[in-house]
């Protein structure tokens, strides 16, 4: 019943008891008013697979399912927390997918987050769930709800085909940078094509490689000639790509300031990571917040959140 990564802030609690779990649950729901600290003391701090045996050994004694209950009795963004931490990781992708795409509007920063830095395995089995649940394909879905090049892009990370082997091919390496220099800079109006059939298809070792010899051949970053070149989701979705490529707890941490920087809380961002990376990588992500920004990510949580919904975030972050 580990924990799905090796450095997260969640870990397999020790001496589980899925039974005792779900008599503290339901002691926090009886009566009137609900006793939000006790569901925290028990969800925060149980793995996935933890709190998978928890829902049914919960189903087991009471006949009815934890999510339901747990959904009755709470709102608002606590609420989203909890219902996400009961979810397989999969489950709240895909989960998250299909909200981004619900009604009018489509948060497309939520299908460039998930797409752009999730693994081969990760998508392969996103689209089958997703398939499973919904009865259409994640790549309906989204073709049905963007469009244009945006569109093309996501629609090849679906593919869930990116080369994930380690080896560097130089003279492809060279020739890769050559191709994406004379698609961008080197022309007027640029060929987004050349950009996708190198950032989406190559494996990362090659592409960290490709963007040394771009540095080189144009005297620019690759990120910069894309913030040139392109714009709007089209540059989002390319961005994100190249920062989870070069750093992925790196480009979590932006999207964790950024949602929390300034007036307000984009706090679907906020859950999103929180919930997602609690058990993979948060101390990565919390040790580049604090290279990158001078502050910790406790501090940032703490200022920016209240309530319930402040104290479970904390709890998954982990202290300072």
């Amino acid at each position: 019943m580990a924990a799905i990564g090796k450095r997260g802030t969640v870990t397999e609690a020790a001496g589980f008891n899925a039974e005792a779990d779900v008599q503290s649950l339901r002691e926090a729901m009886k009566g009137t008013g609900t006793n939000e600290e006790a569901i925290i003391k028990v969800l925060a701090h149980r793995t996935i697979t933890q709190r998978q045996r928890i829902k049914e050994a919960y189903k087991q004694s009471v006949g009815k399912d934890l999510a339901d209950d747990l959904s009755s009795e709470l709102s608002g963004n606590f609420r989203s927390v909890v219902l996400g931490l009961l979810m397989l990781a999969p489950v709240f992708d895909a989960y998250e997918l299909k909200s981004a795409m619900k009604g009018a509007g489509t948060e497309e920063a939520c299908l460039i987050d998930i797409l752009a830095s999730r693994t081969n395995a990760e998508i392969k089995t996103i689209n089958e769930l997703y398939k499973k649940q919904h009865g259409k394909t994640l790549e309906d879905a989204v073709c049905g709800d963007t469009s244009g090049m945006f569109q093309r892009v996501l629609v090849s990370l679906l593919t869930a085909g990116r080369d994930e082997s380690d080896k560097v091919d130089e003279a492809q390496a060279v020739l890769d940078a050559k191709e994406i220099y004379e698609a961008g800079e080197a022309r007027w109006g640029t060929d987004e094509v050349k950009f996708l059939t190198v950032l989406c298809v190559r494996n990362r070792n090659h592409l960290l490689r490709v963007f040394e010899e771009y540095q080189k051949i144009s005297g620019r970053d690759i990120e910069d000639s894309i913030k040139r070149e392109m714009s709007g989701c089209l540059e989002d979705v390319f961005l994100a790509i190249v920062k989870c490529l070069r750093n992925k707890q790196a480009f979590f941490a932006e999207r964790l300031y950024k949602s929390m920087k300034g007036l307000g809380t984009t706090d679907s961002v906020l859950i999103r990571i929180m919930v997602a990376r609690a058990e993979i990588d948060m101390l990565d992500i919390k040790a580049q917040f604090l290279k990158m920004y001078g502050k910790t990510l406790y501090s940032f949580i703490k200022g920016d959140t209240s309530g319930d919904y402040r104290t479970i975030l904390l709890q998954l972050c982990g202290g300072e």
